[in-house]
């Protein structure tokens, strides 16, 4: 049967899908009785469904490099997505699937394993499972915004939260400056939201008696759901409610994917698995977010220590100080000093850092400390050593 070019094109269009088994099934068909009469398309085929088939739920997930992101671009480039995810999700959705792929590989021996989450201030202990409920608890809080169920509500409250932290987290005493970026600790008590540890420690509570593949399969249908309900609310202005502070989604979802890759890679440690960092992309939208949050980090960080009354002159104001984050995913960022008001044009930086990206970004989840760092500092490093200071104030647990 002879067709067209223009048909032959459609169909050719159609084989990365057919290669996923996600055309309907008319379509399939009309590849199938095309791949029959056409050697050109039909070996393109062939190695399109052997690519699909190294990519099975069924085996280890160990594929070359770039392979499953070329058969994806391939598919998409031919035929885009019905319902496309937004950039500023897009990270989280990597994320959330690079860790799914890790939790896939482990044995039941590397479920029990104990993995080691510094944070500032304490290192939490838990297994990989209640790794998965601590990160479902938090990206619960952007369930709201989604329409999507809390998975925190409804679990009760635990006899205690399963974690060894201390008592408070600095940024949690503090919380009133972060107005307009994610905060960082507890949310408000006694009727109100409930913080990040307690919604933990009841969300470990509520599966206390499942089994990891359990856990896994609860945390796994959440992330879809938070990826499909992002392709829904394209343009990310809804505000997400962390208790103390409102945020825009835009920026909750490059906080979630940050704590998605820290978290999995201290997983991955755990269980001496290799684990790859953000592609540089969606790092720098990491880098980014951390950069835009240190000056609420220095207001915080410098609240216990005020100046005392009648010493020196007027507070200086209008400082900054350059960021320069080396490395993939990098770029320059101003940081104002003395509050968090955007830097005033043209300012001349009092002083400036370089260090590489991924370093910055283990930094701000507090997983590396500001005296262990190689730091490029020009100019006034008591103003480099409070932002490295302050860095380490945007984790939590």
């Amino acid at each position: 049967m002879s067709i067209d070019g223009a048909q032959h094109e459609t169909l050719r269009s159609l084989l990365g899908a057919w290669a996923l088994d996600a055309c309907p099934r008319r379509e399939a068909a009309e590849v199938t009785q095309h791949l029959a009469d056409c050697p050109e398309c039909a070996e393109e085929a062939a190695r399109l469904r052997d690519a699909a088939a190294r990519l099975s739920t069924d085996d280890p997930l160990d594929p070359p490099g770039a392979l499953r992101q070329h058969v994806l671009d391939w598919c998409l480039a031919r035929r885009p997505a019905e319902l496309p995810v937004p950039p500023w999700a897009a990270p989280y959705a990597t994320e959330s699937a690079k860790l799914d792929a890790l939790l896939r590989d482990l044995g039941p021996d590397e479920w029990h394993e104990v993995a080691e989450l510094p944070w500032y201030g304490g290192v939490q202990h838990w297994r990989p499972a209640e790794v998965l409920c601590h990160l479902a608890a938090v990206d619960g809080l952007l369930a709201p915004a989604l329409g999507l169920p809390d998975p925190v509500a409804g679990a009760p409250a635990p006899a205690a939260v399963p974690a060894r932290v201390p008592p408070q987290n600095v940024l949690a005493q503090a919380a009133e400056p972060f107005e307009q970026v994610l905060p960082r600790g507890g949310g408000q008590q006694g009727g109100g939201p409930l913080g990040v540890l307690e919604r933990t420690g009841r969300l470990m509570a509520d599966r206390a008696g499942s089994g990891p593949a359990a856990v896994r399969a609860m945390w796994r249908r959440q992330s879809h759901a938070l990826v499909r309900g992002a392709a829904l609310k394209a343009n990310g202005g809804a505000l997400v409610d962390f208790g103390f502070a409102s945020v825009p989604l835009r920026d909750a979802f490059v906080d979630r994917a940050f704590e998605c890759w820290i978290h999995g890679d201290d997983i991955a440690r755990a269980v001496d698995y290799p684990y790859a960092p953000p592609v540089p992309r969606h790092l720098r939208s990491m880098i980014d977010l951390a950069a835009r949050m240190l000056p609420l980090a220095l207001a915080v960080l410098r609240r216990p220590q005020p100046e005392p009354a009648g010493v020196g002159g007027p507070a200086p104001r209008g400082r900054v100080v350059r960021l320069v984050a080396d490395g993939p995913g990098g770029g320059e960022w101003l940081i104002p000093l003395d509050g968090p008001e955007s830097p005033p044009d043209h300012a001349e930086p009092i002083a400036s850092m370089v260090l590489d990206g991924l370093d910055f970004c283990r930094l701000a989840a507090a997983h590396h400390g500001p005296d262990h760092l190689m730091v490029g500092e020009f100019g006034d490093r008591a103003a480099i050593r409070e932002v490295l200071r302050a860095a380490p104030l945007l984790s939590r647990p």
